[in-house]
């Protein structure tokens, strides 16, 4: 089964080319900004009718959250625009889509219990508005579109929290870190895995799910696990977001009700504890070889 795969350069992109080897049905066509560059209209969709694939995995985005506020059309144009163009492109060649959203689509107001995918988006910085535009336009152009939305992705590869956590540990005995908001720290490999277990699954249900590591953790509690994690001594300050304006407004509160898609395709919350401490060996044992 042919696979398309946008994104093949980002961190859920490089996740989902090593699971590969673990789908062998599946022959996973990669795509980057050299031979479909999601910027220029047309693109995608061009190489989409090229490929002819059975299924289509997007996992490319502007994911410069502060960025994007001054930059609104640049992220329109990856998160939205690209986004229904794919999807309508898959429509016309009979392909699944399985497309990477956010839980920054909500507002992240305080709520007594995980969000499911019923709640009512209503973002509240540029990036979760256009991630959620190009949610609708996914969805009006390819009924067979599956929604995958997750939250505070790390890995071994690219830009994320853990990484930028563990460069400063090298230099500050102590860091501020906000702990009012609340969320799932998210492994890349466990959402490429979902993401070639969705894609694959030909009879399986369209639709919007959500999928986010647990247990639910403060980015405050979730850097003292990194440096737990990599035995390094660096104290960590719990500060109010109010105390470390950005930006971009960040939601206090996404945790997200994952039942769904425990239900519909049998896959459970990654724990990121386990993972964590996996991805911070892994870096140290790329660090120690210089690269």
């Amino acid at each position: 089964m042919k696979i398309a795969l946008f994104g093949a350069d980002g961190q859920v992109g490089r996740e989902t080319l090593d699971a590969a080897t673990n789908f062998a049905a599946l022959d996973i066509i990669p795509l980057r900004r050299e031979n479909a560059d999601l910027a220029t209209p047309g693109a995608a969709a061009e190489a989409l009718r090229r490929l002819n694939p059975a299924a289509v995995i997007n996992a490319a985005a502007w994911t410069a959250v502060d960025k994007a506020e001054t930059e609104i059309d640049g992220a329109r144009r990856i998160n939205a625009y690209a986004v229904g163009e794919i999807a309508a492109a898959c429509k016309e060649i009979g392909a699944r889509l399985v497309h990477l959203s956010t839980d920054y689509v909500f507002a992240g107001d305080p709520a007594p219990a995980p969000l499911s995918e019923n709640a009512a988006p209503s973002p509240i910085n540029v990036y979760g508005a256009t991630k959620l535009q190009g949610e609708d336009l996914a969805r009006a152009a390819n009924p067979d579109t599956v929604i995958l939305r997750t939250s505070w992705v790390y890995s071994a590869h690219g830009a994320n929290f853990v990484k930028t956590m563990l460069r400063l540990s090298q230099s500050m005995p102590e860091i501020k870190v906000v702990a009012d908001q609340i969320g799932g720290p998210t492994p890349a490999a466990a959402i490429a895995t979902a993401c070639l277990t969705i894609a694959g699954a030909n009879d399986g249900p369209a639709g919007l799910y959500h999928f986010q590591g647990a247990p639910a953790v403060s980015w405050a509690d979730f850097a003292q696990a990194i440096f737990a994690a990599g035995g390094r001594q660096t104290k960590v300050d719990p500060i109010a977001t109010i105390q470390y304006p950005t930006p971009a407004k960040r939601p206090k509160f996404t945790v997200l009700n994952c039942s769904k898609i425990r239900r519909d395709y049998g896959l459970e919350q990654p724990d990121w504890r386990t993972d964590l401490a996996r991805t911070v060996g892994r870096l140290d044992s790329l660090a120690s070889q210089g690269n």
